[in-house]
């Protein structure tokens, strides 16, 4: 209940948004759609699906058939008088069927385990999701953060352009020293230098938000507000260790590793089919022949032969191969249940770890405002005090500073609180594309491609060539002029738009 409340309560935030400005769902959107972190880890699924498919053909009837044309170039002696002429052409054909009756178990738990392998790589693809939606929530947030920043150190420059001004001013009439113009002077390069590394952060985070989303930013709306998060760390990691994809995904490969062991053991085992194979044998030349009477005879040219049977085959001594594959496979498994482990504890300290700054943030939040807020008097006081003597140009410069780093720190501090919260989303497996109500159109459904791949029985069926790609490019004409264009598979048209190399 507590999670389907978090989800509605966030989906219904990222549809409130601005009409004038990009928001974080239409952000969240192109990211889902157009990251090739996300689309290839769609393909890498496929390829999983694919695995069953695989498994299952060990279990199923194998068919195939023979033909040959054959013709003697010498016989001499007894083979030439037991057979005719030394010039036979002898054509030839045969099919056989095999149906796999009993396997030793192999074929079922290679299907359960590769079965069992989707399930986890479903899982994965979740915890992809959920990585890079953080990681472009976190790249709107550094844009927004960074640009307010920068408007700040701008302010700040100006401010201190009128403060200089009005320094020499008085020190012209001979109301101020050498000292306060100097002072006023070092502070605005200052300023000015702070500005040019503020733009230049700037300009870092709009590239990220370029690589991460897709696009570079526009206007960006206010994010939404975060849904209600748990009240304590210890609930936090009770959602997480029950809902964490990373988590649910290493579970899943765990239980495959089981399987793997049971397939190997199988090896050991007698494997049992049942056979249906015909032959058929013509011979074009003529195969007539003087018998011990004098006699001229003409056999039959051609014939044909079917069977049916069941045949087994019992492994006795394979030099140690079925042991080593046992061993192997449960090493593998041992393997993967230390990484469970592993993961529990990462999810752990991510969800404790998000939850601290998370908390540590609203509080900052705080103190910050009210850290702006007495700033704000302060500069104004020390303005006042100054044009009666009793604060000097230094004194109101320092104010200044003090109020600027505090409007820093506040933006940072409403920054840092967006990301770790939706970080413990994250961690607490609430951060998926169907957890947002993203309406970019239809999400991508992974049972699809699994339902037309895993029980497919027919040799010939495949998928088509790549014809481009699903993720978009970022590179800009300019940026693209005199650079050749991305590879493109030899089996695939070109895409538009895409010139093809000269040979």
């Amino acid at each position: 209940m507590t999670r389907n409340i978090a989800i509605a309560t966030l989906a219904a935030a990222l549809f409130a948004g601005t009409a004038s400005a990009d928001t974080l769902r239409e952000a969240l959107v192109s990211t889902y759609n157009s990251n090739p972190t996300i689309t290839s880890q769609r393909e890498a699924l496929k390829g999983t699906d694919a695995s069953v498919a695989i498994a299952r053909s060990a279990g199923r009837p194998q068919a195939s058939a023979s033909a040959g044309v054959n013709r003697d170039l010498t016989r001499t002696g007894i083979i030439r008088l037991q057979n005719g002429s030394d010039k036979d052409i002898v054509v030839t054909g045969g099919a056989d069927l095999s149906v796999p009756l009993y396997q030793g178990g192999t074929v079922k738990n290679s299907v359960r385990a590769a079965t069992t392998r989707v399930e986890a790589g479903r899982a994965t693809l979740r915890a992809v999701e959920g990585d890079i939606f953080t990681e472009a929530v976190a790249a709107y947030m550094d844009v927004i953060r960074d640009r307010a920043i920068v408007e700040l150190n701008v302010n700040q420059v100006d401010v201190l352009g009128t403060n200089l001004q009005a320094t020499r001013d008085r020190f012209e009439i001979g109301d101020l020293t050498r000292t306060d113009v100097a002072q006023s002077e070092a502070r605005l390069e200052l300023a000015r230098s702070n500005l040019a590394l503020a733009r230049a952060r700037l300009a870092s985070s709009e590239e990220n938000y370029r690589r991460v989303i897709g696009r570079r930013p526009d206007n960006l709306a206010p994010p939404p507000p975060l849904p209600p998060l748990p009240a304590s760390p210890e609930q936090a990691v009770r959602i997480a260790l029950a809902n964490n994809p990373d988590l649910l995904a290493i579970n899943r490969a765990a239980v495959a590793a089981g399987y793997d062991v049971r397939a190997a053991r199988g090896t050991r085992l007698p494997t049992v089919s049942g056979v249906l194979s015909a032959d058929y044998v013509n011979t074009l030349t003529s195969n007539a022949f003087v018998n011990q009477f004098g006699q001229i005879e003409n056999p039959p040219n051609s014939g044909t032969a079917t069977t049916i049977g069941v045949s087994g085959r019992l492994p006795i001594y394979q030099g140690g191969l079925p042991a080593a594959r046992v061993r192997q496979a449960r090493a593998a498994e041992q393997q993967t249940l230390e990484q469970v482990v592993g993961t529990e504890r990462s999810v752990v300290a991510n969800t404790r770890s998000a939850f601290a700054g998370y908390t540590a943030s609203r509080e900052a939040i705080q103190s910050n405002q009210i850290a702006v807020n007495a700033n704000e008097l302060a500069l104004e006081g020390a303005r006042a005090e100054q044009t009666v003597g009793t604060r000097t140009v230094l004194d109101v410069l320092n104010a200044e500073q003090e109020l600027l780093n505090a409007q820093v720190a506040l933006v940072t501090a409403r920054r840092d609180e967006y990301v770790a919260g939706f970080q413990l989303l994250n961690a607490m497996g609430q951060a998926e594309a169907q957890d947002l109500g993203l309406d970019g159109g239809p999400l991508y459904d992974p049972l699809g491609n699994y339902r037309r791949v895993a029980g497919d029985w027919n040799d010939w069926s495949e998928d088509r060539a790549p014809n481009g790609t699903v993720a978009t490019r970022t590179v800009t004409p300019e940026e693209a002029t005199g650079t050749p264009p991305p590879p493109v598979p030899s089996s695939a048209p070109v895409p538009q738009g895409v010139t093809p190399p000269q040979q």
